[in-house]
């Protein structure tokens, strides 16, 4: 189990669990190396064991780890522990667009455009390398609090190289394409139509095809037409609506050929919202050579300039709307950006940010230029070189550290412990943590066990300091079957006399060299058990590992008295002897567990409703006949406003509804 304190491949710990998907669950985390927060995204423990879901995890990763676009949330690494799969990414502070809907219940035209463009480009990005999202819904799209749209989650994402490709609707079926539907060929007008329909939720605040289980769904995607979103927001400009509808038209081929056609329109519909520009191919025409409208390097240059001050959030609210920005997200700096409506600020403000931004293209593509040289040159070191890793045990560890130089890993690499043993002669490496073959991050540490006492290896166990200055001498007086045998276990048995008087060893003394020989090797592979109550998860193990003893697992509890990420108890006792890599396993405080309630709001009235939520400043519309569930709140009781929309019979009622305990 994850939990608070954890450290995965020794770098990144954990601080908490901030999402979960289908396949994954995602937690927040600080690297230490590098100082930063990030996010890591698990792959859930049922599907480690099945090779086809790993399959898909690693392709997530290999096609997402190639993408760097400021619309894209960026992949810094990718690895596996201990059976483990993982993928670290940037963390986004921010909310998902689906929250944002959620909230606002519609979004106004020129938002919902500029939130479409910045998608649009994420997506453009990633079509440019052959790589298909398939996923495309507001739950995978994040609005950061410096008001940056990125998509996220390309959690079915294939490099689209192969004309083989077919789409495994994984995906939220709402926005899935009729192709994905009925499993069929998958290519960049699959997003495209996703995206439409997340234009469709934006300006309308709610879905177009909707039902009670995910193949009535589908089914409408495949037959039935869309509701023209113009019914429920009849404001809504005509370039608009008809971009939302040629994008998600059923045959792919009446849609937008690509993304980038697509982003046209769409900057096209700032500049001129209510000009009908926008061309739906009818079905009789499809095969025929469609002439297309050709733009000017001054008009697009124009209309760039205007979709660029269209990307400012200009709703205008009033104050009783200030309520669908929560604090945590929004500051007033933000809203006093996004919000301006002055047009000759905003002349004069796009003037410099044209300015300014000419200056960091040209500075950044410098910086790329020279960190791609640098790293081809190996000047500089960019993330963590990753080697195979070679097979040392049975070798000398001068040997060892030799032949492992020789693939990168250097003195801080490597963390040697000394185990004394019948079945190697001293200095020779037992044990090492990574297998041959396994990858190994230059990053990491490798953990060699040697045979032989540490205090052997410095020359302090020798029979004769003055003569002797290697570990190879005194393994050779140890084993010596000579003549002079005898003589030198005497003297080995008074060295290590004096060596336990001075060292405070656990080794006991006999009037036979053979029995002493004996019970020393006994009793050093006999480890006392340190106490790690009290400490975090990451202490505890750092504490264990140093004594040579294994932490296999840990569970969680609650626990009025141990701080949440501590250990509570250990599987073994204190201060008991074991032998060295014995196995140990911790119970983790998830600290003191608070009272928790759940809610069921059912809409009383014979249509759609609207709700809202005083305490946890939430709102939204419930079905006809349907109702909300709530969980996990930490207030007994709500206050609940119920109001029947437009053209429903029934007056507004507030309503305080007790909750049900966990």
């Amino acid at each position: 189990m994850i939990t608070q304190g954890v450290f995965i491949a020794d770098r990144y710990e954990v601080i908490d669990k901030v999402g979960a998907g289908g396949m994954s669950d995602v937690y927040r985390a600080k690297d230490h190396i590098l100082g930063r927060e990030v996010a890591i995204k698990i792959l859930k423990q049922e599907f480690s064991e099945d090779a086809t879901f790993v399959a898909k995890f690693r392709t997530e990763a290999q096609s997402a780890a190639g993408l760097e676009h400021p619309n894209i949330v960026n992949i810094y690494d990718v690895g596996s522990e201990n059976g483990m799969y993982f993928i670290v990414m940037e963390y986004v502070e921010g909310i998902t667009l689906k929250t944002y809907i959620e909230k606002k219940g519609q979004l106004n035209f020129k938002e919902a455009i500029s939130i479409a463009i910045q998608v649009g480009r994420g997506i453009e990005a990633a079509h440019q390398k052959g790589i298909i999202h398939r996923d495309i819904k507001p739950q995978n799209i994040i609005i950061s609090t410096e008001g940056k749209v990125k998509v996220t989650d390309f959690g079915i994402a294939r490099a689209a190289s192969s004309n083989t490709i077919h789409a495994d609707v994984m995906g939220s079926v709402h926005y899935s394409s009729p192709e994905q539907a009925r499993n069929g060929f998958v290519d960049g007008k699959s997003d495209i139509y996703s995206l439409g329909i997340v234009m469709y939720e934006m300006v309308t605040g709610r879905v177009p095809f909707d039902g009670d289980n995910t193949v009535a769904i589908a089914i409408q995607h495949l037959q039935e037409e869309m509701v023209a979103p113009s019914a429920y927001a009849p404001d809504l400009p005509i370039s608009l609506e008809k971009i939302i509808l040629k994008a998600t038209m059923k045959s792919p081929d009446r849609r937008y050929p690509t993304i980038s056609d697509m982003l046209m329109d769409l900057k096209k519909a700032l500049v001129s919202p209510n000009e009908d520009f926008v061309q739906i191919m009818e079905a009789s025409d499809l095969g025929k050579t469609q002439v297309m409208s050709r733009i000017t390097p001054e008009q697009e240059e124009s209309i760039t300039k205007k979709a660029a001050q269209a990307l400012i959030f200009d709703d205008e609210y009033d104050d009783d709307e200030e309520e669908y920005y929560d604090d945590e997200y929004y500051d007033d700096e933000y809203d006093d950006e996004y919000y301006d409506d002055e047009d000759e600020e905003d002349d004069s403000r796009m003037d410099k940010i044209i300015t300014i931004s000419g200056i960091v293209a040209g500075i950044a593509i410098v910086v790329i230029l020279v960190a791609i040289l640098g790293t081809h040159f190996d000047i500089f070191k960019f993330g963590a070189k990753k080697v195979e890793m070679i097979n040392v045990v049975g070798t000398q560890l001068e040997e060892a550290e030799s032949q492992l130089a020789g693939i990168g890993l250097d003195e801080d690499n490597i963390l040697v412990s000394y185990e004394d043993t019948d079945d190697y002669e001293d200095g020779v490496v037992m044990n090492q943590s990574t297998k041959e073959g396994d990858e190994f991050s230059l990053n990491d540490t490798l953990r060699l066990t040697v045979a032989g006492d540490e205090s052997a290896d410095n020359g302090s166990a020798s029979g004769d300091s003055s003569n002797q200055d290697s570990k190879d001498n005194s393994s050779s007086s140890s084993n010596s079957t000579s003549s002079n045998s005898s003589n030198s276990s005497n003297n080995s048995t008074s060295n290590n006399a004096n060596s336990n008087t001075n060292n405070a060893t656990t080794q006991t003394p006999a009037t036979d060299s053979n029995a002493n020989t004996s019970t020393d090797a006994d009793s050093s592979k006999k480890v006392a058990v340190p106490s790690v109550v009290g400490l975090t998860q990451a202490e505890a193990t750092t504490v264990l590992d140093a004594k040579n003893i294994v932490v296999t697992s840990t569970s969680s509890e609650f626990s009025d008295s141990v701080p949440q990420g501590q250990v509570i108890s250990q599987s073994i006792a204190p201060g008991e002897m074991v032998a060295a890599n014995t196995t140990i396993t911790l119970v983790i405080s998830k600290g003191a567990k608070a009272t928790t309630y759940n809610y069921t709001i059912a809409n009383p009235f014979e249509g759609d409703c609207t709700y809202s939520i005083a305490e946890l400043n939430k709102s939204g519309t419930i079905p006809k006949s349907g109702a909300i569930n709530i969980s996990d709140v930490t207030k007994s009781q709500l206050t609940v406003t119920l109001t029947p929309v437009e053209g429903v019979e029934g007056t507004a009622q507030t309503q305080t509804v007790q909750g049900t305990a966990n």
